[in-house]
């Protein structure tokens, strides 16, 4: 199979990668080498160049004076300029399928016969006033937000997203049919490969104490830093020693410095240096912390069981779907408090056996069900589906879709939650 995919990056270069954006490209990455690891062939599209009007800039000016927020990547001239630069190599490709590994914005206005998948983390829809950047959205952003990505869905023959909550959302969003949908959770950005055996080395070489609570994230606020450190303090002060590791940001609190908090800083895990760096610190800290305001999936809880952390985070967004309870670790809703975290943290390190066999049943999740390895075969298999043998499937400039392509539906496993049709 041949697979055209698109980008607006360059998903072979990680140097030009912004950092806010290193999840998101690093997954784009990750996938491309998932499908070249099955046997797929991919042709690159990207980096898309995206068309950039002056008056972009006047308005975000002029909604930020409003108190209201404007993203400008909705605008009306994006996704046909995408679309022309896709279609053109669409032209001279032999590509059996068009995928696109980040939003939907790109296939928005998409001609061709081909298969089109979008394999996000969660549409943008489900992020309005629940991420930062797009809380508050004035009326025309919110409005064509909207319509492209419907547009975009339409265009999708299948739609694959990370978890329950994303294929809710895009269900009551758009009336997005389950059909169309598929889950497959993220896997870890830069897992390191390790064995049982040395998994369970590592879990023994960690000491009962101080308790270690990693804290992984380049937004202190919206990954919950203040309440991480809240729930550091409040241990201390239970009498359960407690060191707080803050991992991506500065972290910030009223006052002298915490004791108890030690600082890395922003740390590049693609250099050897930063590899280097990164591993003690999963290694040996206890949990990761998460009390995340907004979040899609929480790939840092991939990257932290790939290791046997197990993880306190909380239940929001596709969170409840990677963390399962005393399996992982434990989700938490948003309204608990530093206490509720602390409780579960203390009485699991008061019973030490407790804690190391969470720790290797936190590996053991992530290997079955949020490894890449896990998600490799079922990716191809829907992938398959859309790609019957023999058939021309080329850009088709004359209408916007043709179904022709597209292979009768099969049952195969159901997802319990969403009833009939809907796959995992």
């Amino acid at each position: 199979m041949k697979i055209a995919y698109a980008t607006t990056y360059d998903v072979r270069d990680r140097a030009t990668w912004p950092r806010r954006h290193l999840g998101l490209y690093g997954a784009g990455q990750k996938i491309a080498d998932l499908l070249q690891n099955v046997g797929a062939e991919l042709e690159f599209l990207g980096p898309l160049e995206r068309r950039r009007v002056p008056i972009t800039r006047l308005k975000w000016l002029v909604y930020q004076r409003l108190g209201q927020s404007y993203y400008s990547p909705v605008e009306p001239w994006v996704a046909p300029h995408y679309a022309r630069q896709i279609e053109a190599q669409l032209a001279r490709s032999e590509a059996d399928l068009l995928l696109c590994p980040e939003n939907a914005i790109p296939l928005a206005r998409v001609r061709t016969a081909l298969p089109v998948v979008l394999w996000t983390d969660a549409l943008l829809g489900s992020l309005v006033d629940f991420y930062p950047y797009l809380t508050n959205l004035c009326p025309e952003t919110r409005r064509r937000l909207h319509a492209t990505e419907k547009a975009a869905l339409e265009r999708c023959d299948r739609v694959i997203l990370t978890s329950q909550w994303a294929a809710q959302s895009a269900m009551d969003l758009y009336g997005l049919s389950a059909d169309k949908i598929r889950i497959i959770p993220r896997g870890a950005s830069r897992a390191q490969d390790l064995t049982q055996t040395e998994i369970e080395s590592s879990i023994a070489r960690r000491p009962p104490g101080p308790c270690r609570l990693l804290f992984l994230g380049v937004d202190w606020e919206r990954k919950g830093g203040p309440l991480a450190l809240e729930v550091a303090k409040t241990l201390n002060q239970q009498g359960v020693k407690t060191e707080l590791w803050v991992v991506g940001c500065e972290p910030k609190w009223a006052g002298d410095r915490p004791s108890f908090v030690q600082s890395f800083g922003f740390i590049d895990r693609a250099t050897s240096q930063g590899e280097a760096q990164f591993a003690p610190l999963l290694s040996t800290a206890h949990f990761l912390i998460f009390p995340t305001k907004a979040d899609t999936f929480g790939v840092a809880i991939s990257e932290a069981n790939a290791a046997g952390l197990p993880c306190v985070a909380a239940a929001v967004g596709g969170i409840p779907t990677v963390l399962q309870a005393d399996i992982n670790g434990r989700a938490f809703s948003v309204e608990a408090t530093a206490g509720d975290y602390a409780q579960y943290i203390a009485a699991v390190m008061a019973d030490y056996p407790r804690y190391q066999s969470l720790a290797l049943s936190a590996w053991q999740h992530y290997r079955q069900h949020l490894s890449w390895d896990a998600a490799q075969q079922k990716a191809w298999g829907y992938l398959q589906e859309l790609v019957p043998s023999g058939d021309d499937l080329r850009l088709d400039p004359a209408s916007d879709r043709s179904t022709t392509h597209t292979q009768p539906f099969r049952p195969r496993s159901l997802f319990p939650a969403f009833g009939k049709g809907f796959r995992v």
